[in-house]
């Protein structure tokens, strides 16, 4: 399996490429921006894709490896909907033209593939090395799910951070967008334009965003080709979904709720999971605590299945009855 699982490395990896460059070519070369209709064409050929690579995986490797990639992608896709939010306030706030902020985002992806990527073995090194991580993956998705389920203020704009406000100061900034061009000459100097400022506002909030899905998705798999995938498969579409929800997510009143019940089971999960592995001489005297439950994959899946339907329901019911009561009211 072992000699397979490289080959499937390389060419997953490679998938992933020349996704990408089709993306590039295909799509971004030509800054336009896309209709409702190929946005949807487009994400639902992304998650095509993504859900024939898990039938394989399910064929090919047996159910529990398939189930383990299907409840990643579905947890990496769930917190990349919520992760629009934030680039919808940064391209509103920078005030992206529209027919650019397709380049923008694909720069998003990239840094956000390269982030996780070294995350994803820095973290499975670690897990294979020291087993008592898993507490603090367990209690870090604890502490975010209780940060979810807390009333949101009102955050109707961007707030620049420290490394923004920094490169602000020291770039040679024009004053507006030169089409979609980072850089340009002007009176024979060269210099930045706001775009580049705009895609590292977007690599910032990746890196963040990073450090929340990946101890969630090594909750369900620690097998790092898995965790790979599901992470890949789950950006690679988010370009287009970003077109097609723009708009919309504002009616996903309950997500957060959702997202928060998700994290707080992995975390769970996880926790119980470091008791089963424990070495800690503190807890049981360094011995693994066998009678601790263990969450099976099955009901994992089950419970953010069940979890992202009973969200997504509520929160169209919700809408529809908000503006039910808006026309009654007009």
């Amino acid at each position: 399996m072992d000699s397979v699982h490289i080959v499937l490395w390389i060419v997953t990896v490679t998938l992933v490429i020349v996704m990408l460059a089709v993306d590039f070519v295909g799509h971004v070369r030509k800054p336009h921006a896309p209709t409702i209709k190929e946005a949807a064409i487009w994400s639902a050929v992304y998650i095509a894709i993504a859900i024939v690579f898990g039938v394989y995986i399910w064929v090919s490797y047996g159910s529990q490896m398939g189930t383990e990639y299907f409840a990643g992608y579905l947890t990496e896709k769930s917190l990349s909907i919520d992760n629009l939010f934030v680039f919808i306030l940064i391209m509103a706030a920078f005030k992206v033209p529209r027919e650019d902020q397709q380049k923008v985002l694909l720069f998003g992806i990239v840094v956000a593939l390269i982030f996780r990527t070294v995350f994803i073995l820095l973290g499975a090194a670690v897990i294979e090395n020291f087993s008592w991580v898993f507490y603090i993956f367990g209690a870090f998705l604890i502490w975010t799910a209780i940060h979810q389920a807390m009333p949101a203020k009102s955050e109707d704009e961007y707030h620049e951070n420290a490394l923004i406000k920094k490169l602000r100061k020291v770039l040679p900034l024009t004053d507006s967008y030169v089409g979609d061009r980072v850089f340009v000459k002007v009176d024979g100097k060269r210099m930045v334009t706001p775009m580049l400022i705009v895609m590292f506002a977007i690599g910032s909030a990746d890196l963040l965003f990073a450090v929340d899905s990946i101890p969630a998705i090594f909750g369900l798999t620690q097998d790092p080709y898995l965790v790979f995938a599901a992470n890949a498969f789950s950006l690679l579409g988010l370009r287009q979904l970003f077109f097609l929800v723009d708009g919309l997510l504002e009616r996903l009143v309950y997500l957060n709720y959702g997202l928060a019940v998700i994290l707080g089971f992995i975390g769970i999960k996880l926790v119980l999971h470091a008791l089963h592995v424990n070495e800690l001489p503190f807890i049981n005297n360094g011995q693994p605590i066998y009678g601790a439950p263990e969450i099976s994959i099955g009901t994992s899946m089950s419970v953010i299945v069940g979890t992202l339907i009973v969200t997504t329901v509520a929160s169209l019911i919700k809408d529809k009855s908000d503006r039910k009561k808006e026309l009654a009211a007009q």
